[in-house]
């Protein structure tokens, strides 16, 4: 079914633009990106039980499919939601920094 990726980008009503985190709280993102996504994707991202999450993997993904999959998580597989610890603007911006290439540590 082609049309679910659409329906959950729909679902994660994301902005165009993510809303930058503050520097506390981006610092937690990227531990969490880093720690929690890494132990499925890899601790470098380049995959492991789930797919790699590189810039290189992930360009012709479209963002706000991205943004829907992190937030809603991918039913029927082990991808899980992560909307209990994550707003629907900072699933947005965590794809954003994955599609630029994630970074190593926060700004």
């Amino acid at each position: 079914m082609r049309a679910w990726p659409l329906l959950l980008a729909l679902l994660a009503g994301g902005s165009a633009v993510a809303q930058v985190p503050d520097g506390a709280r981006e610092a937690q993102l990227v531990r969490m990106v880093r720690q929690d996504c890494g132990s499925c994707h890899g601790m470098t991202l380049a995959g492991g039980l789930g797919p790699a999450l590189t810039r290189e993997a992930l360009a012709d993904k479209p963002l706000e499919s991205l943004a829907a999959t992190i937030y809603h998580g991918r039913p029927g597989t082990p991808m899980p939601p992560w909307r209990s610890m994550l707003s629907a603007d900072e699933a947005h911006w965590i794809a954003e920094r994955l599609l630029a290439g994630f970074p190593k540590e926060p700004r």
